[in-house]
């Protein structure tokens, strides 16, 4: 069955080939992204193409995450055209390159009011109807950094990576009661198939940076090498999306809390596989073990067979 689906960041990279392998599933997807009228048109109009090609219903929304006016907007366009909605994924992010101590303040701030912020923001304009029905799926799109391995010169992009899956985490249990599900689908490095790094910001403050290049001279170069080298041969973007695309598919209740896509193996599956045990084994102690499975919808309720008596 066919739901309605909300990507943030869906204009490029991981958020435009999920909303197009979404709506090649048979759902209805909003890519949702920012200056619909301005800079993205030209997405926009790449979506419409897409959608009248392969005749799939892929639909885009205004939606600058930054903006709880226009994360409202967002989810109110959705539900009055198509009266429900299924599933969010928190998918947008911004990544900047550079030694921590050349960022200020105010630049890690920002990296975090995109990365974590942006999905709260989101989850406040779409969560009430979610709750009200008593079923969806918020799907969020972290990164392997949160656990596995971190190469310098990423640490404001990776603090908000970190803090998101956090925040997830805690999400998973406050809305399972709600018949409301959560999937953290962790990509590792892909070096091609996203903008991550041709459209990432670097420190405006450059007093710093000459001691670092001193010893660290050609570092990002030589990780980005390294990383390559690392990805087997054929690896492509879209297993990220062919990952969000079978969450999606799979029945209520049945739906993975944690998938990694993560080719080069940097390790984050099995630290999480440890972590997501140990929560799961708190949380049994202190007697909150059903918040570890979304209460059962009424949808799925009514469709069930009753027991004879």
């Amino acid at each position: 069955m066919g739901r309605t689906i909300v990507i943030t960041g869906a204009g490029s990279g991981f958020g435009a080939l999920a909303a197009r392998a979404l709506a090649d599933a048979g759902h209805t997807v909003y890519a949702a992204m920012r200056d619909t009228g301005g800079r993205n048109a030209h997405r926009v109009a790449e979506a419409e193409a897409y959608a009248a090609e392969h005749e799939v219903d892929l639909r885009t929304v205004e939606l600058d995450v930054l903006s709880q006016d226009s994360a409202d907007a967002a989810v109110a366009t959705v539900l009055a055209a198509t009266g429900t909605l299924d599933v969010i994924v928190h998918n947008a992010g911004h990544m900047v390159t550079g030694p921590a101590e050349a960022f200020t303040p105010g630049e890690l701030a920002a990296v975090y009011d995109t990365n974590v912020l942006g999905t709260q923001r989101v989850n406040r304009a779409a969560l009430p109807h979610l709750r009200a029905q008593e079923h969806g799926l918020v799907l969020w799109v972290g990164s392997s950094s949160t656990r596995g391995g971190t190469p310098p010169y990423l640490a404001p992009y990776f603090a908000a990576k970190a803090a998101m899956d956090a925040l997830a985490v805690s999400y998973a249990a406050e809305l399972a009661r709600f018949g409301i599900e959560t999937t953290i689908v962790v990509p590792g490095a892909f070096t091609s198939g996203t903008e991550h790094f041709a459209t990432g910001g670097h420190p405006s403050e450059r007093t710093v940076l000459p001691a670092y290049e001193e010893r660290y001279a050609g570092l990002m170069e030589h990780v980005a090498e390294r990383l390559a080298a690392l990805e087997p041969a054929g690896t492509s973007a879209s297993l990220v999306a062919d990952a969000i695309v079978e969450v999606v598919g799979a029945p209520h209740g049945k739906r993975p809390f944690r998938v990694h896509v993560d080719p080069s193996n940097d390790g984050s599956e099995e630290v999480s596989a440890v972590a997501d045990r140990i929560r799961a084994e708190f949380l049994a102690r202190i007697g909150l073990a059903d918040l570890l499975t979304p209460r059962p919808s009424p949808a799925s309720q009514a469709s069930s067979p009753r027991p004879a008596v």
